[in-house]
């Protein structure tokens, strides 16, 4: 099962409101109780027969072998673990967060009301914060629209993404804004980076039919109260990639690297309700770290039984997307299915051992259109091919590499 499931109960119970107009001998009010589950059995539901019905929102998880599903040939899923040295330590939990998707709690949602017209154009929005996990509300009779996001929260309190609800009440638009970081390649439009978006899951569902004959409603005699459900997906629509430089035979001639790196011909925004990223193509700015004499196993494997493996520097780190632009990701089921026409760089900055420091670009874009939605991307660069700069004053050289699985070739721009 892919994502999470967004479960949407209406309960019709029996209450004396003057704003509603019922049935005969009581007023009808219809209550919404919104659960957030993953893919697992439903707990049992504990709802009182009263004006304020109350449920318990399970705890969100989601796991990135289940989200990155990708099909390989013969039948073989992917395995990102069986590809990624890199590794993700208390350091990097310190410095980046947890390598997957962090649990939301707080969540936003937007109702609108279109009367007796599906599918209208939105005239109005009901707005509420949904905290712990617990929400409950009223509905007058004809269709509704629903949207849910999560509420977002950073390491260290500031937040990248941006949402613009203002310029139109049919959608909602996330983007991050420009860092301080020139954009060295793929921004056309741009002479800046972006900042990475925090992660980001939506649901969103049209023309919900709550009518007075109570079509889709199921009684329950135990609970007396009539029960209507629907099932959205809660998806994440910002997208994680796994960024390794490996480097063989190093033996300390890059020395170390500035924590910066950019991916480009990434998407800058994206619609919250359908999920699909926007037209303009930015390069993202993330940072990495530079770990020394890793074994050269994937950490899918007991490193312990591979005490002669080759030892290997790692520039590694984790980078959040809105993905390959005008795509929704979550809705393509194979690679040959992407139409992207970006090139994807992939550039991190080292420092050699004589103090001069380079800025290395690698060509991903194989990599990253077979990752449509996120994963490993790996670069393996044996140094010993490298020569060192010497130049003074400046960087030494812009070093352009091409996808090593399309031939491994390197070019050297002195």
């Amino acid at each position: 099962m892919k994502g999470l499931l967004l479960h949407i109960q209406k309960l019709l119970t029996k209450v004396t409101a003057p704003s509603f107009t019922g049935r005969a001998g009581g007023v009808s009010v219809l209550l919404l109780i919104i659960t957030l589950t993953a893919c697992r059995p439903e707990p049992p539901l504990y709802l009182y027969d009263s004006q304020v019905v109350d449920m318990d929102l399970p705890m969100i998880d989601l796991d990135l072998d289940v989200y990155w599903d990708y099909e390989l040939a013969f039948g073989i899923n992917y395995d990102w673990r069986a590809e990624w040295y890199y590794g993700w330590d208390e350091e990097d939990r310190r410095l980046f967060g947890e390598l997957g998707y962090a649990e939301p709690n707080v969540f936003n949602l937007r109702r609108y009301y279109t009367a007796s017209t599906p599918y209208a154009p939105h005239t109005s929005v009901l707005s509420h914060t949904v905290e712990g996990r617990h929400f409950q509300g009223s509905y007058n009779w004809g269709y509704w629209d629903i949207l849910v996001w999560n509420e977002v929260h950073t390491l260290d309190g500031v937040q990248s993404l941006i949402f613009d609800e203002e310029s139109s009440l049919d959608s909602v638009v996330a983007y991050t804004n420009q860092s301080m970081n020139v954009a060295r390649w793929q921004a056309p439009r741009y002479t800046h980076s972006f900042y990475q978006p925090e992660g980001l899951f939506a649901a969103y569902d049209r023309a919900i039919d709550i009518n007075r004959n109570l079509d889709g409603f199921i009684y329950d005699p135990e609970r007396n109260v009539y029960v209507r459900t629907l099932n959205m997906m809660l998806q994440p629509i910002t997208y994680i990639y796994l960024t390794q430089v490996i480097l063989h035979h190093n033996n300390g001639r890059i020395a170390s690297t500035d924590g910066q790196a950019d991916l480009s011909g990434m998407a800058r925004s994206t619609v919250v309700n359908t999920g699909r990223a926007g037209e303009d193509a930015v390069t993202v700015y993330y940072n990495v770290r530079m770990k020394r004499d890793v074994p050269y196993v994937p950490v899918s494997m007991d490193q312990s039984k591979y005490p002669n493996a080759e030892r290997v520097d790692i520039v590694g780190g984790r980078l959040l997307t809105f993905g390959l632009t005008n795509h929704r990701a979550n809705i393509i089921s194979r690679a040959n299915e992407v139409t992207d026409t970006e090139h994807h760089y992939m550039d991190v900055n080292m420092q050699f051992n004589n103090g001069i420091d380079s800025t290395f670009v690698f060509d991903v874009t194989d990599q990253v259109r077979r990752r449509y939605k996120g994963g490993v991307i790996t670069v393996e660069l044996d140094v010993d091919t490298i020569p060192i700069p010497t130049r003074k004053g400046g960087s030494g050289f812009n070093a352009v590499v091409e996808d090593f699985q399309d031939g491994g070739t390197h070019e050297f721009e002195m």
